[in-house]
């Protein structure tokens, strides 16, 4: 009997920590309300995602939602997975972007639509999210936006 509440209770704590990246998720894409941020995740959460130079803690990304502006720049899932087991959860597929214009990561990049494969891994400790990852696929985003030629040959 023991066995079957601790698996009841992981698969309702999986659920929870699911809807929780959902919520996240949200913010990300510019909509939902960012003061939730502070119930999502823990207040020293490290989002290894972001620019080393950004504040450490939740305050970084808490900076890089507000500076998207994915009110003005929607991003969006075209296909997306969610796995989870324990206290990971990891999402995958391909997500639509407006690019403002601009520089990113040294290139000069224009302004345009482009899609690209990305991952993102969450570990959350009581519910809230502590540490985040991001693998995107950037030279789609450069190729696509036509700030590198695609190789010729």
């Amino acid at each position: 009997m023991l066995d079957r509440l601790q698996v009841n209770t992981q698969r309702v704590d999986i659920e929870r920590n699911k809807a929780v990246v959902a919520e996240f998720d949200e913010l990300g894409n510019g909509k939902g309300d960012l003061g939730r941020l502070d119930d999502l995740c823990t207040p020293d959460m490290v989002n290894h995602a972001l620019a080393r130079d950004a504040p450490p803690g939740i305050e970084g990304t808490r900076k890089f939602l507000t500076s998207a502006r994915r009110d003005q720049h929607p991003v969006r899932w075209v296909a997306s997975r969610v796995v989870a087991e324990g206290d990971l959860v990891v999402q995958f597929g391909v997500r639509e972007h407006t690019w403002p214009g601009g520089t990113f990561r040294g290139f000069d990049v224009p302004a345009g639509t482009f899609r690209r494969d990305v991952a993102f891994a969450y570990r959350l400790v009581d519910g809230r999210i502590a540490e985040r990852w991001a693998v995107r696929d950037d030279l789609a985003m450069l190729l696509q936006l036509g700030a590198l030629d695609p190789p010729h040959g």
